[in-house]
């Protein structure tokens, strides 16, 4: 398998870009708390790598989220959040990715929206249940009453991430089209 060297350097820039926006939002305190479940809470770091999914394919998207897992994980020592807030972004791109390559690019973009955001929800729903009940030791049904607010904000910070990497890319596009691949235009 061959892998282009402006697909490296896009995926470390975007990568990078990940770690910064995490501590920069982390340290400055622009995360913004969901007002109904403040330990949850609403910020940018999915914004590259809903990029470099764009740009480069799923893979560097994939690679993308590790590195926001290991940023978090680094900063905070905190396992179980790093664990969740990568594969909320990775599920996020995933379905969006599969959403576009169902249907020809210009009808598949609701579509990709749509499997973006569900697919978000559902996996955060299966991952949360657990959490909440094991690792935070809240009572099943407690969990259970909670999770419909969980998938608001998992909408929401879905939407967040990829409407603001389709913004990026799609300026991306029009000022600087070398950088971006030609099969992925």
């Amino acid at each position: 398998m061959k892998i282009r060297t402006d697909t490296i350097t896009r995926t470390a820039m975007l990568s990078a870009l990940v770690v910064v926006l995490d501590y920069a939002m982390k340290f400055s305190g622009l995360k913004v708390p969901f007002p109904w479940l403040p330990f949850l809470k609403f910020d940018l770091t999915g914004i590259p790598v809903m990029i470099s999914t764009l740009t480069d394919g799923l893979k560097p998207g994939t690679f993308t989220s590790m590195i926001a897992f290991l940023a978090i994980l680094i900063r905070s020592g905190d396992l179980v959040g790093a664990w969740m807030k990568a594969s909320a972004e990775f599920s996020t791109v995933l379905g969006f990715h599969i959403g576009r390559k169902i249907l020809k690019p210009k009808s598949s973009l609701i579509v990709a929206y749509l499997l973006g955001f569900a697919v978000r929800i559902i996996v955060m729903f299966v991952q949360t249940i657990p959490v909440f009940t094991t690792y935070y030791g809240m009572p099943l049904n407690a969990a259970l009453a909670i999770s419909p607010l969980v998938a608001i904000f998992n909408l929401i910070q879905g939407a967040i991430t990829i409407y603001g990497g389709i913004l990026i890319y799609e300026s991306f596009k029009k000022r600087v089209p070398s950088m971006i691949p030609e099969e992925q235009k």
